[in-house]
């Protein structure tokens, strides 16, 4: 049985390593290309440009993962077929449970790979690539309308609301263009505070430098005067930490599975739309295990007779149903929130469609060929 292991093992990891290679060869290139007009721009080189193609190759081979996985196991299993070794093995008593569990066991391996990338790796490399595009373009300026945040709080004259929105983040990490509402129990505008930076604490006190306060009277106040005056440095006492706050104003691809399942818990908390985080945390939590959909789904043919299609057809087989994975997945995503499905559900769906498409496959091809 090590002898057996031994030979799927080899086979299959140095086709799957290939694949990602040529893949992530492919992928960088691409990025390169596209990214050359920003040669001389703000004194980027382009080695500049070179190494933030680089900064997105774990990114890349996150997504891949799966799809090389299909790829080069099904190269290898179809390889064996045509030359008769898989043949020989089924003689030498290597049953089909036998072979699922030999795969399976391959697939948690990649899985576990997969997950330590795209929680550990892509992240860190996607924040380094944020941080070199910011050192050139003196900061980083966030798409649409900012980055807002809200959060309730009592206080002794009843409860009160913030609504923050942050415009920009610094190369250094500042906050930029930071604006504070707050709103009385009653949803009234009573101050106004904007800020030219701001810095956010692990208490999550936020410190505003240059800052401008505008206070309007509250209802029934015997001095209806609005008071606008300007601080050098101002200190806001709330309860986002530098860890939400860091949620909110980075991507959602940059994000690890806890910081998504934190961020999506504290949108929840602050009835704050929280759908997409939440669809974007249950496909992170349940992408590695994809990986063991795709061996279960290569494993069929290593049943198919040679005579049914060369290797190279059955990796375009193979191509084609990647595709098709990545395809379905990304479309139940945006259904998911279109039409506010469950989000474990729209994330869980694809994988298990195409789990019970390879079981069906593997049953028929067993029972019948």
């Amino acid at each position: 049985m090590k002898t057996v292991r031994r030979l799927f093992y080899r086979d299959i990891l140095s086709s799957v390593g290939f694949v990602a290679v040529a893949f992530l060869s492919l992928f960088f290139f691409i990025d390169f290309v596209d990214d050359l007009d920003a040669i001389g721009r703000q004194g980027r080189a382009a080695w500049h440009v070179a190494l933030a193609a680089l900064y997105e190759v774990p990114s890349h081979l996150y997504d891949l993962m799966p799809i090389a996985v299909l790829i080069g196991t099904i190269y290898a299993l179809a390889r064996m077929a045509q030359a008769s070794e898989y043949t020989i093995l089924r003689t030498g008593g290597l049953g089909p449970g036998r072979a699922l569990r030999l795969l399976a066991a391959l697939g948690v391996g990649f899985g576990a790979l997969n997950f330590a990338i795209g929680d550990y790796v892509a992240p860190a490399a996607e924040q380094a690539a944020l941080q070199l595009a910011a050192r050139f373009d003196g900061g980083r300026r966030i798409g649409g309308a900012g980055a807002w945040l809200k959060e309730r709080q009592a206080t002794p004259n009843g409860d009160r609301s913030l609504s923050i929105n942050i415009g920009g983040v610094s190369p250094t990490g500042q906050l930029q263009q930071v604006r504070v509402f707050e709103f009385d129990r009653d949803g009234r505008l009573v101050a106004r505070t904007t800020a030219r930076e701001a810095s956010v604490g692990t208490d999550g006190r936020w410190t505003l430098t240059d800052a401008r306060v505008t206070t309007w009277p509250a209802a029934r106040s015997k001095s209806p005067r609005v008071v606008d005056e300007a601080r050098a440095s101002l200190q806001v006492a709330t309860g986002l930490d530098a860890a939400v706050v860091a949620a909110a104003v980075l991507p959602l691809s940059s994000m690890t599975t806890l910081e998504l399942w934190r961020y999506s818990r504290h949108l929840d908390d602050q009835a704050q739309a929280s759908q997409q985080v939440a669809i974007r945390f249950w496909k992170k939590a349940l992408y590695p295990l994809s990986c063991l959909v795709m061996v279960a789904l290569a494993l069929p043919f290593a049943y198919l007779h040679a005579r049914a299609g060369g290797v190279s057809l059955k990796v375009f087989g193979g191509i084609m149903l990647g595709i098709g994975f990545v395809l379905l997945n990304n479309l139940a995503g945006h259904l998911g929130m279109l039409r506010d499905w469950t989000p474990w559900v729209v994330a869980a769906a694809p994988s298990l469609l195409f789990l019970l498409l390879s079981l069906a496959a593997f049953t028929w091809l067993v029972r019948y060929r």
